[in-house]
């Protein structure tokens, strides 16, 4: 019964109260948990601020199910982490959610004292020069307890030391304080905070770039490394390789990404991506750093699973022994997947060992359906159990 999927073991909660209580309990769940990281199928999430569907590419039979969504027809980002399975989606002038698409849990937020902040000032809130920043999300790993953070930036609206901590508390349904905060200021815009291995990740605003970190079990900030580059709101990024934090920066020519290596505190350079190449094969300009998404393996080759982020929303798929790159997922297969087809997403999907988690914002209600149906982004993530992750915030 540990191999079977989430839905099928949510049904048979049904059955007998001791197979409820059985399902329900820790120690079956982490098993679970453990062979669908070994055995499992394929997961795809779509999340839009339409619909969420999850796709499950089996080694016999693909299987597609789909969510409600909690939100009507309200316009949400998506935190860069997904964990255990959950997604958290916010917006700057509304409460958030965190949502379990496979299970269709999901958990309100309140507004965060920033939040708040931004709806009273309105458009001042602007004219003070403030940052947009995004909130994190992340996992303590000692106790199991999901968190989602925010951290920004003091002086601009008027607030006491360099950064602010928010750390939103689900046993009591609201957010708190994290004091001391942040001892520097983080870059604000679009390099996004990333969970790796039980800490919230971002850079710092200052005239050596270094990588902060936020660990979720002590809630206490540290300086990880120094970054290999300086940073800018745009050319730079965070994210999660092999449960390994990296950074990467474009240039004009490449983009390069490093690793972080824990043990002597230095950075490996992992991957360079031909900027020029991939501008004249799929036909869309960087303006923005591409978004690695993961590490895989396919016939004991080592391939680079990455993303264009500003226009066509292009999943590529680099080989650097042959220095390939070939598109495995674009906007418009994206569309006739999530439509009727499912063959281009099937190919695509029995390709990864492990997760891919494909999440983004739409347009406003007055843009076009196929438009509307094409904004979707990349993420990715390690296989879960939703099961284990719904039982574990209620």
């Amino acid at each position: 019964m540990e191999r079977l999927p989430v839905k099928s073991l949510l049904s048979f909660k049904a059955v007998s109260k001791q197979w409820k209580s059985t399902i329900e309990s820790r120690f079956f769940q982490e098993r679970q948990f453990k062979n669908r990281q070994q055995f499992g199928d394929q997961d795809v999430l779509m999340v839009s601020s339409t619909s969420l569907r999850t796709l499950v590419f089996g080694s016999l039979s693909s299987t597609s199910s789909s969510g409600k969504i909690p939100w009507g027809n309200e316009t949400y980002l998506v935190c860069q982490s997904s964990v255990d399975g959950l997604v958290c989606l916010y917006d700057s002038h509304q409460p958030g959610f965190v949502v379990n698409p496979t299970t269709g849990w999901y958990r309100p937020l309140p507004l965060s004292r920033l939040q708040q902040l931004i709806i009273n000032l309105g458009y001042r809130y602007f004219e003070l020069g403030h940052a947009n920043f995004e909130p994190g999300f992340g996992k303590d790993e000692f106790t199991g307890t999901h968190k989602p953070v925010w951290l920004y930036n003091s002086f601009e609206i008027g607030l006491e030391n360099a950064t602010t901590c928010e750390v939103f508390d689900f046993s009591t349904n609201s957010w708190r304080y994290v004091t001391p905060s942040a001892p520097c200021r983080i870059l604000g815009g679009f390099p996004t905070p990333v969970f790796v291995d039980g800490s919230l990740h971002w850079f710092t605003e200052c005239e050596e770039t270094k990588v902060l970190s936020f660990d979720l079990h002590t809630e206490t900030f540290k300086i990880t490394s120094k970054a290999p580059f300086n940073a800018s709101h745009w050319d730079v990024l965070l994210c999660n390789l092999n449960n390994r934090l990296c950074v990467s920066k474009m240039n004009l020519s490449d983009q390069v990404i490093w690793s972080f290596n824990s043990f002597n505190k230095t950075w490996d350079k992992l991957w360079s991506i031909d900027i020029n190449r991939t501008w004249l094969s799929f036909g869309f300009p960087t303006v923005s750093a591409l978004s690695p998404l993961a590490i895989f393996v396919e016939k004991e080759k080592k391939k680079l699973l990455f993303y264009d982020r500003g226009y066509n929303h292009t999943l590529v798929i680099h080989d650097p022994e042959t220095k390939s790159y070939d598109v495995a997922l674009s906007d418009e297969s994206i569309a006739a997947g999530y439509k009727t087809s499912k063959n281009s997403l099937n190919q695509t999907g029995k390709m990864f060992a492990d997760k891919i988690v494909m999440s983004g914002y739409e347009e406003p209600p007055h843009a076009s359906s196929s438009r509307k149906e094409r904004e979707l982004c990349f993420r990715f993530e390690t296989p879960m159990s939703d099961l284990y992750t719904k039982n574990m915030l209620i």
